[in-house]
């Protein structure tokens, strides 16, 4: 394990310090440019639209496309990578993380958009992502496996152990060894058992499951840190400059540049919200809408709720509680904080908020690796293989160390979204002709408006003739 850390670090430095960062932040900055700051201009028209009925009455609403995509942004990383980043990095991580969520906006607008449109039918149900569109509009199958096989990675291998990981933190507040005995192994076969009874009941049932987890999870953890702003009024104004005046602070930025509040901030932001990854858009595209730009706009909403709401949030319980970090990072931080504000059932609050948080992302994270491997080889052994293996490393995820459960979830991210990001480019394009199309139906009068390929030139698209 020391040498695969040791590799993961090195490779993590190299992507993150200078390839990443520059390709994240010119993507979501060339796209707000180009759409007209989208992200904006239609936030109004996000909100809309995500109440939409779906047009038939088995596939996924919008609305569930909304969850499913929601449930695998809204995370474990909300609370213990906001933490670690806050710790590793500084208090300015946090505006670097609000940066990303907001120019980011933009790129998930233009990717889910993408997956609309070259999304296909599959019996009751639609599939679709990068994978679809890599191959449909580049016309590279290799490139579009290639992607694929990075995003399973990434998700069943990297994120879901690392969900599991970061929730078994949360009971050393109880357990002092929790480490070094028999519980994360009984965690794991919980974890495990609830995931294979969701998994194994289909894309409707992650739905379902989903819709119901992720409102409820997102709107009891908004209060909790809601209360603690407001208990901590004061400290508002102290908490806003230190973020900004550590954003800008040269020391904090360039200082060893592997902890430094950029990189903190900006891998933590992707990792929190996707923009530009490529893993929204495979719950876009399953999404019954009649009109491609409606889901782009629902999965831009998403990067919002996600970063600029509930990473705040958890920002706001750490830095406003007055807990010193010292050596604490990720969950007991967070839980340490809240427990200097609330006594001990506050720290039980936390712990039951991350149950909820881990369970509906490993529910969302699996859905974006089964419709990848079904791209690669639509083979019905071959899924039920994967989905042991899924189940699998759940179980061995809250026995993972800190170190590993981090770096390998990084370095699979990283590996994804750079295979992703020069297709986004080369296909934003087509996502600016469908946005066009949008305005332009919405101007003349429709208020739902439709959408036919031929609208905006295309004949490659199997669902929109």
């Amino acid at each position: 394990m020391d040498v695969i850390d040791a590799v993961a670090i090195y490779l993590n430095d190299l992507l993150y310090s200078y390839i990443i960062i520059i390709l994240l932040l010119f993507t979501g900055i060339y796209f707000t440019i180009r759409t007209r700051l989208v992200q904006i201009r239609y936030l109004t028209e996000s909100i809309r639209v995500v109440s939409e009925r779906r047009v038939s009455g088995k596939s996924v609403s919008s609305f569930q496309a909304l969850m499913i995509s929601t449930a695998s942004r809204v995370g474990t990383e909300n609370i213990a990578g906001v933490a670690t980043a806050i710790a590793l990095g500084g208090p300015g991580a946090v505006f670097w993380m609000w940066i990303t969520a907001t120019v980011g906006g933009a790129s998930a607008f233009v990717e889910s958009t993408l997956a609309q449109i070259y999304k296909r039918r599959d019996g009751d149900h639609f599939r679709g992502g990068p994978a679809y569109y890599i191959q449909n509009a580049l016309g590279s199958r290799t490139l579009g496996v290639v992607f694929s096989l990075f995003l399973i990675l990434c998700f069943a291998y990297g994120f879901n152990p690392l969900q599991a990981y970061n929730l078994s933190t949360t009971l050393i507040f109880y357990m002092p060894d929790y480490e070094t005995s028999i519980y994360p192994a009984l965690l794991g076969v919980l974890l495990a058992v609830l995931t294979g009874l969701s998994i194994f009941g289909g894309v409707n049932r992650i739905g379902r499951v989903t819709s119901v987890l992720v409102p409820i999870m997102a709107i009891i953890y908004i209060a909790l840190s809601f209360i603690i702003l407001v208990k901590n009024i004061g400290l508002l104004p102290d908490a806003l400059r230190l973020i900004f005046r550590e954003a800008f602070d040269f020391a904090a930025i360039f200082g060893g540049f592997a902890g430094s509040c950029i990189m903190q901030g900006i891998k933590r932001g992707l990792y929190s919200n996707e923009a530009g990854m490529g893993s929204a858009p495979n719950a876009a595209a399953a999404a019954d809408v009649s009109h491609p730009v409606k889901q782009g706009l629902v999965q831009m909403l998403s990067v919002f709720l996600d970063t600029l709401v509930i990473c705040s949030a958890t920002a706001a319980i750490v830095l406003m509680s007055g807990v010193e970090m010292g050596g604490l990072r990720g969950m007991p931080l967070v839980q340490e904080a809240v427990n200097s504000q609330f006594g001990e059932w506050g720290a039980h609050f936390i712990t039951i908020s991350v149950f909820l948080f881990a369970f509906s992302s490993l529910l969302g994270n699996y859905y974006y690796t089964e419709a990848n491997l079904l791209f690669i080889k639509n083979d019905k052994r071959l899924l039920t293989v994967f989905r042991w293996t899924v189940v699998f490393v759940i179980f061995l995820g809250p026995q993972y160390g800190f170190d590993t459960a981090w770096n390998l979830a990084d370095l699979f991210m990283g590996l994804m979204t750079i295979v992703h990001l020069v297709p986004l480019l080369l296909l934003g394009g087509i996502a600016l002709r469908a946005l066009a199309d949008y305005a332009e139906k919405k101007k003349a009068g429709q208020e739902s408006p439709t959408f036919k390929a031929m609208d905006i030139g295309l004949d490659n698209t199997e669902w929109w003739k």
